[in-house]
């Protein structure tokens, strides 16, 4: 995992707001896709802001796009910030 990698995350009472800060690289789309399945039925919508990201590896993308337990664990799972687009499951 990217060294400065972290993961910040807040529940309020129906939703999961997760901030991911520091390098997402390979290692770090893994510990994303743990944290969305840790909390898989406790939260309606899941919010995931890209906005302190420093950057994203391709190789990192490239694990957690193809990871095909993410686009079943939430259908209301919505990135935003600078990356969210890029990383968003598609």
């Amino acid at each position: 995992m990217a060294l400065n990698f972290k993961i910040i995350c807040h529940k309020n009472s129906e939703n999961l707001h997760l901030k991911l800060m520091g390098d997402f690289d390979g290692s770090s789309a893994y510990e994303l896709i743990n944290t969305l399945k840790k909390y898989r039925g406790n939260a309606g919508k899941v919010f995931v802001d890209t906005c302190s990201l420093l950057s994203v590896h391709p190789f990192g993308l490239d694990v957690f796009q193809k990871n095909i337990s993410i686009k079943r664990l939430f259908h209301g799972l919505t990135f935003t910030g600078k990356y969210g687009d890029t990383i968003a499951p598609q």
